[in-house]
C-alpha cells in the first residue's frame, strides 16, 4: 500500500469511528431524555387520596374495595407541572372489573377533590375501550380504538360542550382512516397481565400505543375546546371493587 493510500485509509477509519461514536452518544442521550417520575417505593411528587392510592411491590396501586366504593372518579396527579408536547411510557395491570386511564393535558375539575378534566388514554379490564381517546368531563369520545380522527368544533349556536355529545361521543368526530380492526387490535392487549402504554402528544396530534401498536390517533382542530398543555395523572373510575397498577412511569418532554 502506498503512503498516500495508507493515509487515506487511516482518515476513513477515523471518520467511521467518529460517526459510530456520535451515534452512540445520540442513542444514550435519547434514552436519557426519558425521566422516571415514580420511584417504586413512595408516592412522593404525587397528589392523591390515600384511601385509594398506595405503593405495593414496586407498583403504584389504585384500588376500590367493598368498604371504599367511590361516588366520583378520583385521580393521582403528578405534581411536576403541566406537560405540553411530550411522550409518556408506562406499564399497567388491571383487574377484570377495572376501569382506569392515563389522564393528560388536563385541568382541575375544582368541584371535586382529586379530579381532572381532559384527554385520557382509556384502560379497562374487559379491553372494550383500552387505547381509545376519551375526554373526561368534556367532549367524551374523540377516537375509538382503531380510528384516526379529525376533531372539529361545535356550531356557535351551541354554547354548552355537552350539547354537542351524542351516545357518549363528540359529534365533531370525523374519521380520517381506520388503523385496524377494533377487535383484532384488542386481542393484542393481554388480559390479566402487564401491558405497556405509550402516549405521544405533539401539537394538536395525540397518539395512543398499546404494546407497541398504534390504537388511536386524534388530530384536534377544535380550537374552542382543545388543550395544548396540562396536568397528567392516573384514574380510578367509579364502579365495583377493582385494582389497577402502574410502574416504569417515564416522561420525555419534546
Amino acid at each position: 500500500m502506498s503512503l498516500s493510500s495508507l493515509i487515506n485509509f487511516k482518515a476513513a477509519a477515523w471518520i467511521l469511528a467518529a460517526v459510530f461514536s456520535c451515534a452512540g452518544i445520540s442513542s444514550s442521550t435519547e434514552k436519557a431524555d426519558f425521566e422516571s417520575i415514580f420511584d417504586g417505593k413512595t408516592l412522593e411528587g404525587w397528589e392523591y387520596d390515600p384511601v385509594y392510592w398506595s405503593v405495593k411491590d414496586g407498583a403504584m396501586v389504585g384500588e376500590i374495595t367493598p368498604e371504599t366504593v367511590l361516588k366520583n372518579n378520583t385521580f393521582i396527579i403528578w405534581k411536576g407541572g403541566e406537560l405540553g408536547d411530550f411522550e409518556l411510557k408506562v406499564d399497567y395491570w388491571i383487574s377484570d372489573t377495572g376501569n382506569s386511564g392515563v389522564q393528560y393535558r388536563s385541568d382541575r375539575f375544582t368541584e371535586l377533590p382529586y379530579a381532572l378534566r381532559g384527554y385520557q388514554a382509556d384502560i379497562d379490564g374487559g379491553n372494550r375501550y383500552t387505547g381509545q381517546n376519551y375526554e373526561e368531563r368534556k367532549r367524551t369520545t374523540l377516537a375509538y380504538r382503531g380510528q384516526k380522527t379529525r376533531i372539529t368544533s361545535q356550531p356557535d349556536s351551541i354554547t354548552e360542550v355537552r350539547g354537542f355529545v351524542e351516545r357518549n361521543a363528540w359529534k365533531g368526530l370525523n374519521i380520517v382512516s381506520e388503523l385496524g380492526d377494533r377487535a383484532e387490535l384488542g386481542n393484542l392487549i393481554k388480559k390479566g397481565e402487564w401491558n405497556s402504554i405509550h402516549i405521544v402528544a405533539k401539537g394538536n396530534v395525540m397518539q395512543h400505543y398499546v404494546n407497541g401498536t398504534l390504537m388511536s390517533e386524534v388530530h384536534d382542530e377544535d380550537a374552542k375546546n382543545r388543550r395544548l398543555k396540562g396536568l397528567m395523572g392516573f384514574q380510578v373510575h367509579v364502579g365495583p371493587p377493582m385494582k389497577v397498577m402502574f410502574k416504569n412511569i417515564q416522561v420525555k418532554k419534546l
